[in-house]
């Protein structure tokens, strides 16, 4: 694991007891129901923090079983893995403890990367992989904080990525796919509570 990496694992581990589940729960099931995976298709959820992405795949019956969930951070697998005993899906999901990037999939290997609240952190880097690991016609989906609204404190605002520019409109964030390779993006802007995200979603040529 690289030098940063540590450092954005022992911030996340920090987090974990205390994130907050129901802001990232509702940005989860907004990306989830625009992009409305299938029941038989392959779906990863990146940088997955405690689960919003993957549960939410569940919940509305989507994905193949199980859903991969990749996370740098041990504490917030662990908390996502008490979320998904609780709500008794603990078996519909395959968390990880790792690198978001590359995932740990063969290529073309996934119908569908979700990835909620955390591309910022993972930078540019992460487009290519999606490109590498989803299938021809596949989906992707991201959010992205709106630019003029993103305050991020302390260890935090050093680990936001440097090779990637927050879009400031859905039309920004569609630029940021199209040219990061991906056909058909459209993108939304979502609020949830007193907070706001870009949400794009995109084809894999």
């Amino acid at each position: 694991m690289t030098t940063a990496g540590r450092r954005m694992a022992v911030a996340f581990d920090g987090l974990a007891g205390a994130y907050d589940d129901a802001h990232h729960d509702g940005i989860g099931r907004a990306l989830v129901g625009w992009l409305a995976p299938g029941g038989d298709e392959a779906v990863a959820d990146v940088a997955c923090g405690t689960g919003a992405v993957a549960l939410a795949v569940v919940a509305a019956g989507g994905g193949g079983v199980p859903v991969l969930a990749v996370d740098l951070s041990a504490g917030m697998v662990a908390a996502g893995r008490v979320r998904a005993e609780r709500a008794g899906v603990g078996g519909a999901i395959d968390w990880r403890v790792g690198p978001a990037v590359p995932l740990p999939v063969a290529d073309g290997a996934l119908d569908v990367v979700l990835c909620a609240s955390s591309l910022h952190f993972l930078g540019a880097a992460a487009f290519d992989d999606w490109l590498r690991v989803v299938r021809p016609g596949g989906r992707v989906g991201f959010t992205l904080p709106v630019a003029s609204r993103f305050r991020p404190g302390g260890v935090f605002a050093e680990l936001v990525a440097e090779d990637l520019v927050l879009p400031e409109s859905a039309e920004d964030g569609c630029r940021l796919a199209a040219a990061a390779g991906f056909a058909s993006p459209a993108g939304r802007l979502v609020s949830v509570g007193d907070r706001a995200v870009v949400m794009v979603r995109a084809r894999v040529p």
